[in-house]
């Protein structure tokens, strides 16, 4: 893939909202960053490209970006920066796990914002893109205009805890099915158990363990979920479907047995390093891979910031309210950020 424009014309002066966001933008250019240690990543760029650059982080980590992300952002008013993290999406080599670690992907947002002549830019974040924004804000706050965060998480041990556990308090039919990809002897620690198996290279090991991981999730991520997975379908290897269930669990598995390669409670000592940005954050009520109680921790800690509840959302960034939250929050940023991207009083 070429890092020059693919051809596409600047953004039109005014853009309008559907029920699902602005409209899509062509890309503009795209292409594989080498970042060291093996790793390539992919991004594209969006929008309009003498806008506001403002930087997608996925969550997962590993469940990369897709064309719909681009729809949080008026193609007008910003350059719409998307990337797959190390071993997510597009990025090479997939759902590795080597060379992968918070700072490993904090030094890749720099190359990357180097690597395109941004001097400083928006960062957009949920769950763990939200973690992704914070440890980034705090180790280069000179490069951040600011920060729209969504089903905030700090991969602290009770955040963990309750991921493994508590959510499935409310899903126990989808639990089951998380407990019964494990043999009984093993179902003591669920994290070292899975792990084990999702770092596997067989896929007859890894593949059902990371079907039961990320099905979980999903059935657990919306207020109104969607049936249940159900059991693998057979020699499923934890590539096919509809989500990329390889990566997503062998990466939040990596990353949270090491416990995000952050001391515990980092972020939220650190926030006095950012807490002069501006800070929109977006939580639904009814989060139950984030639950609430996070957001709340860092809005207290950030007395500038802003933090909207929505009443009748749980911890999608596609769920309407959280939706049409999410574009208030970008919109409200495009008109505090002046042309010359500096940040009104």
């Amino acid at each position: 893939m070429s890092d020059a424009p693919s051809g596409g014309s600047p953004a039109p002066a005014a853009t309008f909202l559907t029920e699902t966001g602005y409209p899509d933008s062509p890309t503009l250019a795209s292409g594989l960053l080498d970042v060291g240690d093996g790793h390539h990543l992919y991004w594209e760029v969006a929008g309009n490209p003498s806008g506001i650059p403002v930087v997608f982080l996925h969550g997962g980590p590993g469940a990369g970006f897709s064309t719909v992300h681009r729809r949080f952002f008026d193609p007008a008013r910003y350059r719409i920066i998307l990337f797959d993290q190390r071993g997510s999406g597009r990025s090479r080599p997939y759902a590795s796990i080597a060379h992968n670690t918070t700072a490993h992907l904090v030094a890749d947002l720099e190359i990357l914002r180097c690597h395109l002549g941004v001097d400083r830019w928006l960062l957009f974040g949920g769950s763990w893109g939200s973690t992704l924004a914070l440890a980034y804000g705090q180790a280069h706050p000179e490069r951040v205009l600011g920060f729209v965060l969504r089903g905030v998480f700090l991969c602290q041990q009770h955040e963990i805890d309750w991921f493994l556990t508590g959510m499935g308090k409310f899903h126990p039919e989808s639990y089951q099915q998380f407990l019964a990809a494990l043999p009984p002897v093993e179902r003591g620690d669920l994290l070292t158990a899975y792990y084990h198996r999702l770092s596997h290279q067989d896929p007859r090991i890894h593949g059902p363990a990371a079907y039961a991981w990320a099905s979980h999730e999903d059935a657990c991520a919306r207020l109104h979920s969607q049936p249940h997975a159900g059991p693998p379908p057979a020699a499923f290897d934890g590539q096919r479907g509809p989500l990329p269930f390889l990566a997503i669990a062998r990466l939040e598995a990596h990353y949270m047995v090491h416990r995000g390669f952050m001391a515990e409670g980092a972020l939220l000592a650190g926030l006095g390093r950012i807490n002069h940005l501006p800070c929109i954050i977006l939580q639904g009520r009814h989060d139950l891979v984030c639950p609430p109680e996070t957001a709340w921790a860092v809005h207290q800690g950030w007395p500038g910031s802003t933090l909207t509840i929505i009443p009748d959302a749980g911890h999608s960034a596609l769920e309407p309210g959280i939706r049409w939250g999410l574009l208030h929050a970008t919109a409200i940023m495009a008109e505090r950020i002046q042309p010359g991207h500096g940040m009104t009083p």
